[in-house]
């Protein structure tokens, strides 16, 4: 009898050693856990923290790259302006959220999925920017080229309107009468009226101028002013009294006498009269004729 019950106090002491030592074990697994649990949540919180100073500088990286835009000289539209504003307010909701602290998993996950779309809008952007600069740049040049041109071509234009000018000037030169053979004579007038050439002073009362014309193939053909200027020997103008003054060898001058003559460019001799409202002197006269704005010829004749 005594065997059977130091028996069954000895399997239940088994069991209380059994019972215990699973209970330590228990114990010790929850510890395990816990402990285990502990590491792993300070894990994804450290790299949750590394996250977020990534992402953090990344925004910084795509603000800085927008700003860089901004500060060129690109000239931007209406749309690309908009653009920038958006993408900049992107970025300011953004750093925002990563400065208010902790985030979730699934916040980081968020903010990762919007910056990652970010900074393909804002590469395409610099893109489209720099592809602007790009053509204003060639625009720029085409214009440059283009000033170019019209400064050669004005500058072509005023050296043949010189060239335009200077020819002008010496047809114009060309084309003016000059004189040829030339003889003057001086008449006294009787009373019946008729006309008897001396070579007196006291008797001269008019002269004739007769002349002819240089043969010229470019001179206008029909009438032409012709302006005679008389000199007496005493280096006077010899005039009629009024004052009248025409151009000729760029400078306005006075003249004795105007009439005008029919040019065919055919030899023709021509004759200009001038009676002299006032007494002849000794000595020698000489008589210049001017047309088309030149010179025509001079010639002397002498009264004794």
């Amino acid at each position: 009898m005594e065997n059977k019950s130091e028996q069954t106090s000895k399997k239940n002491s088994n069991v209380i050693y059994f019972l215990i030592v699973v209970v330590v074990a228990l114990l010790g697994t929850d510890v395990y856990l816990y402990l285990q649990k502990k590491k792993d949540v300070a894990k994804i919180i450290y790299q949750a923290d590394d996250e977020k100073h990534r992402l953090q500088t990344e925004l910084d990286s795509l603000e800085a790259q927008i700003e860089q835009v901004n500060t060129s000289k690109a000239k931007l539209s209406s749309e690309m302006q908009a653009r920038t504003d958006s993408l900049q307010n992107k970025i300011q909701v953004l750093k925002r959220a990563l400065s208010r602290g902790q985030l979730t998993v699934g916040e980081l996950k968020k903010a990762q999925e919007d910056i990652k779309q970010l900074r393909y809008f804002v590469t395409k952007y610099t893109a489209d920017i720099e592809e602007l600069k790009q053509q204003n740049a060639s625009l720029a040049t085409e214009r440059d080229t283009l000033k170019n041109q019209v400064a050669s071509v004005s500058q072509k234009a005023s050296t043949l309107e010189q060239q335009n000018q200077e020819l002008s000037s010496k047809v114009k030169v060309a084309s003016a009468l000059k004189m040829g053979a030339a003889e003057v004579i001086a008449y006294k007038i009787k009373g019946s009226g008729k006309e008897v050439d001396v070579n007196r002073a006291g008797p001269a009362k008019k002269i004739k101028v007769n002349f002819n014309i240089v043969s010229n193939a470019v001179a206008e053909k029909g009438l032409h002013d012709v302006y005679m200027r008389i000199i007496d020997p005493a280096g006077n103008l010899m005039t009629t009294g009024e004052s009248s003054v025409f151009t000729a060898d760029e400078q306005e001058l006075q003249y004795t006498y105007k009439t005008a003559i029919d040019f065919k460019d055919d030899g023709t001799m021509y004759t200009i009269d001038w009676v002299n409202p006032n007494k002849f002197v000794k000595g020698v006269y000489t008589v210049y004729l001017y047309a088309d704005g030149y010179t025509m010829g001079k010639t002397e004749f002498k009264l004794k």
